[in-house]
């Protein structure tokens, strides 16, 4: 039986560079995260801060609602995608050996690299797949099994994955084009991708609490996510603990608890220094690594542009860098503010973690890197109609066909089902109303996993109609 949502004291401000101003928030932290999560539904949280060497953690609540284990500092959270800019990392001390070319095609690594689209396949290079800019099918999740070749017999199923656009022609979010990275990072190193991120990051850092998979998991104090049947089901724990191996390196299974979060991404403050100086990343590569590389549609709660591995948020009072995650019910939030090094990660197991996120965060960011986190968009309420033809149609992906359409009283609609994997995990059709929001794009008026979704309209088809439904993930247009 589940327990109700408990705190554990956060750690005392420790380290030889230590801020007065963490004592406050600490303080903080420990009364205001149950509440957090108790107005949300969130089952358990833990969040971890840091000002140069000084870093505070908190946690409160449960790490399942099945067994009622209290969620410690301590406790490992999957980090979902956030698992991409160690995967980028991975390829950047490789450039840095001179093993790897950002600008060469992925063909001189991975030979047999192959998509529906041969022409393109030949094309994509490490950097298109880096900043989500390579143009294939990316929403791509088949489990090859749990073997130490699973990766590789992922890449050997890209086949028949179709081409959206021209390789470094837009950014579409792509986690299939993060395994294909992972995969390259495997096949240079000659061992597997958990091997990597445990010999080349884990071991350098000096992670205490970090698991590339179950079987380290098990060790430590484990989250399991928390999914709803419906929309107004309770949370409960998902039927898997992750989503397939093969799908590690774009961000399926790694986990750990916040600090050691932090501890990587204190290394990329610090230009490529672990904690103890030891070097991990070249200074060069991890400064482009947060340097722009293509723009991002307008979604409100994406990045403005993306660099290699990181988002980049142009923020009031300073850029940031970050990446969120999200696996089978967990969800994970990073943000880091290079030149104040300041950093903070709030890492959950379900319900509504978006507001639980934004608190923290903007208080943090505010408090210690005088940088403010812009509000979430939210629909005009005296929000125009228009004519929506340009945007009604049918688009479609590997995981969700989106249905836009226009009633005769002039609202606009978008019913979106769900397929493949996430139609076996991520929730049942849902249809929700659209209206204005910057030129090119609507937002749903309905809140949609605790955020009103933007939806960008990008490209053309010769017609005058949209080419692209843009959410993070172009959609292309199949039917009028």
């Amino acid at each position: 039986m589940s327990q109700a949502p408990s705190e554990s004291p956060s750690h005392t401000p420790s380290g030889p560079e230590a801020d007065p101003r963490l004592d406050a928030l600490s303080a903080w932290l420990s009364g205001r995260l149950p509440e957090l999560l108790a107005e949300h539904r969130v089952p358990g949280a833990a969040v971890a801060v840091s000002v140069g060497g000084a870093v505070i953690d908190a946690a409160a609540g449960v790490l399942s609602k099945s067994t009622g284990v209290e969620a410690t500092p301590d406790s490992v959270f999957q980090i979902g995608s956030i698992t991409k800019v160690w995967t980028a990392t991975l390829a950047m001390q490789l450039v840095d050996e001179g093993k790897l070319a950002l600008d060469a095609p992925v063909r001189d690594y991975l030979p047999g690299f192959a998509l529906a689209d041969a022409s393109a396949a030949a094309a994509i290079t490490v950097r298109h797949l880096m900043c989500h800019v390579s143009g294939f099918e990316g929403d791509i999740f088949t489990d090859t099994g749990v073997g130490d070749d699973c990766l590789e017999r992922f890449v050997a199923t890209l086949g028949d994955a179709p081409q959206l656009f021209a390789p470094g022609e837009r950014f579409s979010y792509n986690n299939a084009g993060y395994c294909v990275l992972g995969r390259i990072v495997e096949a240079l190193r000659g061992k597997t991708y958990d091997a990597c991120l445990r010999d080349h990051l884990f071991a350098p850092l000096g992670l205490a609490h970090a698991a590339t998979g179950p079987y380290e998991a098990i060790l430590h104090r484990a989250a399991v996510g928390h999914i709803q049947a419906g929309p107004d089901a309770p949370f409960e724990p998902a039927p898997a603990w992750a989503l397939p191996r093969s799908n590690s390196a774009a961000g399926a299974m790694l986990a750990m608890r916040p600090r050691d979060l932090l501890t990587f991404v204190r290394a990329h403050l610090a230009d490529g220094l672990g904690p103890d100086g030891t070097r991990v990343l070249g200074a060069e590569s991890a400064r482009a690594m947060r340097e722009r590389q293509t723009d991002v549609p307008y979604l409100g709660f994406m990045g403005d542009e993306w660099g290699l591995g990181w988002e980049i948020f142009d923020w009031p009072g300073g850029t940031v860098i970050g990446h969120d995650g999200g696996t089978l019910g967990q969800s994970a939030f990073l943000r880091a503010v290079p030149g104040r090094d300041v950093a903070v990660a709030v890492l959950t197991n379900g319900g509504e973690p978006i507001a639980v996120y934004e608190e923290i965060t903007r208080r943090v960011l505010r408090e210690l890197a005088d940088v403010e986190l812009p509000p979430l968009p939210v629909p005009a309420p005296d929000a125009p109609r228009v004519d929506a033809a340009r945007y009604v149609g049918t688009y479609s992906s590997g995981i969700a066909d989106t249905v836009v359409s226009q009633d005769d009283d002039g609202r606009i609609w978008a019913e979106r089902t769900p397929k493949g994997i996430m139609a076996e995990f991520g929730g049942p059709p849902e249809r929700f109303e659209l209206v204005p929001a910057r030129e090119g794009s609507l937002i749903a008026v309905q809140r949609q996993h605790g955020m009103h979704q933007v939806h960008s309209f990008v490209g053309d088809d010769g017609d005058g109609h949209a080419l692209f439904l843009h959410t993070g993930r172009a959609d292309r247009r199949v039917a009028p």
